[in-house]
């Protein structure tokens, strides 16, 4: 330990590589000939589109036409651009309110089901089944399910005396009724906050038992704080997931010509795609997409900022 101490270590610039020998030399071209598949694919379908959104975001861009710089323009209109506030407002609500309500509702599934009960593995299969429904089929599903009229939810809360709501036309349920649909999916999100459960040391749950702690003091105090990587797991690609939302959206305006109820399931994601490829707006476009990328950046640099207030890792 003394010899380390006392140790003066000498640094040169630029490094000194040692040689490779033959059989490196070639270890190495075989590795990167089986990198090269997926080498080109990154830099044809990743790296250029990336950097070509980029220039295009600082031009007037029509297919049929050739590029027309006109410098920041495009993200200064969108500031003064009523659909792009509305369409970023009603995403921060996804993000805001059906984030976090997804997150709890996984977590309190995932608790029923970690509990010792007969039939436990049939139980978790029926929670799952719904997260593997294709996307489309499960929206048009929920579609009928939230009929006005003839829908199941509507005449379940006939059944207890409750008037349903117009969940498809009205502006202030249509996207609670959004948020319900990707709730009845969340099966990923519980199947994965399961697992962390089964982390959890029973050691401690068992001493803290003997402690006297009831079970709710067990929950709070041993079996959220160890499964906190998790949740901030589920936050960040949640929050990421939600700022992209567009599929269910987009099925929900185009079934039976509903529309959007005076824009409110007019989300981000389907305005850059409406200025993209119904309006041929493509440089316009690009400016949304790289506006979107900056706010998913910063909320998930803020996030993992923060976590570390509220997440415990063992160890």
């Amino acid at each position: 330990m003394e010899e380390l101490r006392t140790t003066k270590w000498k640094f040169s610039w630029p490094p000194k590589f040692q040689k490779w020998g033959l059989g490196e030399r070639r270890n190495f071209k075989i590795g990167m000939l089986f990198l090269l598949p997926w080498t080109i694919g990154f830099l044809a379908f990743t790296l250029y589109p990336m950097l070509a959104s980029l220039v295009y975001s600082f031009t007037i861009y029509h297919a049929r036409q050739p590029l027309e710089w006109n410098s920041i323009k495009n993200y200064t209109d969108l500031l003064t651009d009523d659909l792009f506030w509305t369409a970023l407002y009603n995403t921060l609500y996804m993000v805001v309110i059906g984030v976090p309500l997804t997150l709890f509702t996984s977590f309190f599934c995932a608790v029923l089901l970690n509990l010792k009960v007969r039939g436990q593995a049939y139980y978790r299969v029926i929670y799952f089944l719904p997260s593997i429904v294709p996307t489309v089929a499960s929206t048009i599903l929920w579609l009928w399910i939230l009929n006005p009229q003839a829908g199941i939810m509507n005449t379940l809360l006939g059944y207890v005396g409750i008037d349903g709501p117009n969940w498809m036309t009205n502006p202030s349920w249509s996207k609670p009724g959004l948020i319900l649909l990707g709730m009845w999916g969340m099966g990923n999100t519980i199947i994965i906050y399961l697992s962390g459960l089964q982390d959890v040391p029973v050691s401690l749950l068992e001493a803290a038992e003997l402690d006297g702690a009831n079970w709710w003091q067990r929950l709070w105090n041993i079996t959220i704080p160890m499964v906190s990587p998790i949740t901030l797991f589920n936050l960040v690609t949640g929050t990421i997931f939600m700022f992209q939302y567009f599929a269910q959206a987009y099925v929900f305006r185009g079934f039976q010509g509903l529309g959007y109820p005076l824009n409110s399931t007019l989300f981000y994601s389907v305005l850059l795609y409406q200025n993209a490829f119904q309006w041929l707006k493509l440089g316009y476009a690009s400016a949304m997409a790289w506006v979107l990328f900056i706010i998913i950046l910063v909320c998930t640099l803020l996030m993992l900022k923060i976590s570390d207030r509220f997440t415990y890792y063992a160890g």
